[in-house]
C-alpha cells in the first residue's frame, strides 16, 4: 500500500489565491497587470518542497478566473540566441513558450500575444518569431532602453516605454508570465501601464511569486530551498527591510525585489501619480502559499530533501561545464547550515553499495561500475546496477516493476530475441560501440515483450506507479536513460560521475 504524506492543501490555497487576486484587482479602476514569477505549469519544485501542491494548481486558479483573464507570454531574445533550457524538461525556452501556449489553450486560457523582449534583430530570433507568426500567434518585441531600469527620465517617456508595442487587452486581469527568470515579465507590465495611463485608462501591477514563501522564517528550509534552487542566477533571501519598517511585520522577500523596488516605486509613481503607492515589495505581491501549508514539519523534511537534490544536480552540471563552481559551494553552504548531507538522502547510499557490489561480481561496462536506487512509496529500496546487457538505470526500473508486480526474479521480463535484434539493430546498423540498452530502448523492449508475455505486461502497467518515487545513481544518465526517467516522473539525482571514459555518449 502506497503511503501519501500530505503538507499542503490545494483547495485551500485555490482559495485563498483567487480571492487575493480579485481583491488586488478591486484596487484598480480597468485592468491590472499581474507578473506570474516561477513556473506558471508543471511546477515540479513547489510540489517537492510542499508534499501535497498540485503542479498545475495554478493552472487550475487561472480556470477559476477565466472569464476575467488574458495572459501574455515573455521571452528573452537572448535566452532564444543561446538556446537556455528548462532543466526539468529538458527542452530550451523557445520551444517551452510554444508548449505553454498549447496547454493553456487546452484548458480554456486565451494567450493574446508572446512579447520577444530585448530585441536585437537576431536572425535565430527573428525565426522563432517568424515560427509563432505563421501559426497565427501575435509576437511583439520590445527593445533594449538605454539605462534600464535607473534613468526613470527616459524609462516613462515616448523614448522608453512609449517606444515599446502596446498590447490590446480586454479583459480586467492580464497575467503577464514567462518560461523561465529574467525574461522581462516586470517591464513588459509596467510598459502596459504606462500605455494605459497615456490613453487616460486606469491600470495598476501586482506579482504573484510562490517562492521564497513571505511569511515562513528567512531560515525555513522551503524558503533556503528555494535559495538553492537559484543559486546559479545569484539570487538570495533576505528580510524585506521597507516592510520591517513600514508595518514592523518581518516578511521574505528576495534581493533582485528588494534592490529594484526603490526604483519600481518611483516609475510606478510617475506613471500613475498618487493613485497607488506600495511600500515595500511585499506589498506588491498576492501569494498566499503560506497559508496553505498544513503540516510544517512534513513540509520542511520535504525541503531539506530539495536541498541535497540541488546539491547534486549543481555538482554534475558543474562537471558538464554548465555551471560555475561557485554555484555547488552555496548549494552546498546552504545544506550545511541545516547540517545536512548527501548521505541524508537515502537512495545515495544505496546506490553507492550497488556499484561497489557491481565492481566485486564485475558487471560492469567499459570499465565502469554503476549503482543505481530507488526508494517505492512504501519505503522499499531497490536497486539496480549496469552490466554488457543494460545500464544500471535500465536493471533498477526492471528490478522496481517486478517488486511492485510480485514477479520473481527469476522471471524474465524482456525476450531474449528482442534484446539480439535491438543489439544487432545498434551494432550493425547504427555503428554504435555501445551495445547495452539504455532506459528508453529497455522500455520500448519491455512494451513489445508485453505484447505475448503476461509477465511482462502486469509489470508494465506498474510504471505509471513510479511517477515521484525518489532515485540515485552513482553516475550522470546517459541522453537515453534521462529522457527514460523524465517520462517516469521520478525525483532523480546522480553523483558527478560520467557513465563512461567516452567523450561522446550516443
Amino acid at each position: 500500500m502506497n503511503v501519501i504524506n500530505i503538507g499542503f492543501d490545494n483547495s485551500k490555497y485555490l482559495k485563498e489565491q483567487s480571492k487575493s487576486i480579485m481583491d488586488r484587482a478591486a484596487q484598480f479602476g480597468n485592468r491590472l497587470y499581474l507578473e506570474f514569477g516561477g513556473k506558471l505549469l508543471s511546477d515540479y519544485h513547489a510540489s517537492r518542497v510542499l508534499p501535497g501542491f498540485d503542479p498545475n494548481v495554478k493552472l487550475e486558479l487561472l480556470k477559476r478566473l477565466k472569464d476575467k483573464i488574458e495572459v501574455i507570454i515573455c521571452i528573452y531574445s537572448g535566452d532564444i540566441e543561446r538556446r537556455k533550457m528548462r532543466a526539468d524538461f529538458g527542452i530550451p525556452y523557445d520551444i517551452d513558450t510554444m508548449k505553454l501556449i498549447d496547454e493553456l489553450r487546452e484548458g480554456g486560457i486565451n494567450v493574446i500575444a508572446v512579447v520577444v523582449t530585448r530585441f536585437n534583430d537576431q536572425p535565430i530570433v527573428k525565426q522563432f518569431i517568424n515560427k509563432l507568426e505563421r501559426r497565427n500567434i501575435k509576437v511583439y518585441t520590445h527593445q533594449s532602453i538605454k539605462g534600464y531600469p535607473t534613468n526613470i527620465d527616459l524609462i516613462v517617456s515616448e523614448e522608453g516605454y512609449g517606444a515599446n508595442q502596446y498590447i490590446k487587452t480586454t479583459k480586467p486581469i492580464i497575467i503577464v508570465t514567462a518560461p523561465g527568470p529574467g525574461s522581462g515579465k516586470m517591464a513588459t507590465c509596467l510598459s502596459q501601464v504606462y500605455h494605459e495611463n497615456q490613453m487616460g485608462l486606469e491600470a495598476g501591477y501586482a506579482k504573484f511569486e510562490t517562492f521564497p514563501i513571505w511569511n515562513l522564517p528567512l531560515k525555513h528550509p522551503v524558503n533556503m530551498a528555494y535559495e538553492s534552487a537559484t543559486a546559479d542566477i545569484g539570487d538570495f533571501n533576505q528580510i524585506d527591510p521597507f516592510h520591517l519598517e513600514t508595518y514592523d511585520i518581518t516578511a521574505i522577500n528576495y534581493n533582485r525585489d528588494v534592490e529594484i523596488f526603490p526604483v519600481v516605486k518611483k516609475i510606478m509613481r510617475r506613471i500613475m501619480g498618487n493613485k497607488l503607492v506600495y511600500k515595500s515589495p511585499t506589498d506588491m505581491g498576492v501569494n498566499m502559499a503560506g497559508f496553505a501549508i498544513t503540516n510544517d514539519d512534513l513540509v520542511q523534511q520535504a525541503a531539506k530533501q530539495e536541498l541535497i537534490r540541488r546539491f547534486f544536480r549543481y555538482s554534475c552540471e558543474y562537471v558538464m561545464g554548465l555551471t560555475e563552481k561557485k554555484t555547488v559551494q552555496k548549494a552546498e553552504l546552504l545544506m550545511k547550515e541545516l547540517n545536512l548531507s548527501p548521505l541524508d538522502r537515502k537512495v545515495v547510499k544505496k546506490a553507492r553499495e550497488a556499484s561497489i557490489l557491481s565492481r566485486k561480481k564485475g558487471k560492469g561496462n567499459e570499465g565502469v561500475f554503476a549503482g543505481a536506487a530507488l526508494e517505492l512509496k512504501d519505503g522499499t529500496i531497490i536497486i539496480g546496477n549496469n552490466s554488457p546487457l543494460m545500464h544500471a538505470a535500465s536493471s533498477l526500473i526492471l528490478n522496481a516493476i517486478k517488486e511492485l508486480a510480485h514477479i520473481p526474479d527469476e522471471i524474465h521480463l524482456l525476450s531474449p530475441n528482442i534484446l539480439r535484434s535491438i543489439s544487432t539493430l545498434k551494432s550493425e546498423i547504427f555503428n554504435h560501440k555501445r551495445l547495452s540498452l539504455n532506459l528508453e530502448e529497455t522500455l520500448i523492449a519491455l512494451s513489445i515483450s508485453a505484447d505475448f508475455n503476461p509477465s511482462a505486461m502486469v509489470a508494465m502497467e506498474k510504471l505509471k506507479d513510479l511517477k515521484y518515487c525518489e532515485m540515485h545513481s552513482t553516475h550522470i544518465p546517459t541522453p537515453g536513460d534521462e529522457a527514460g526517467l523524465r517520462r517516469l516522473g521520478l525525483n532523480i539525482t546522480s553523483d558527478p560521475n560520467f557513465s563512461s571514459k567516452s567523450l561522446f555518449i550516443p
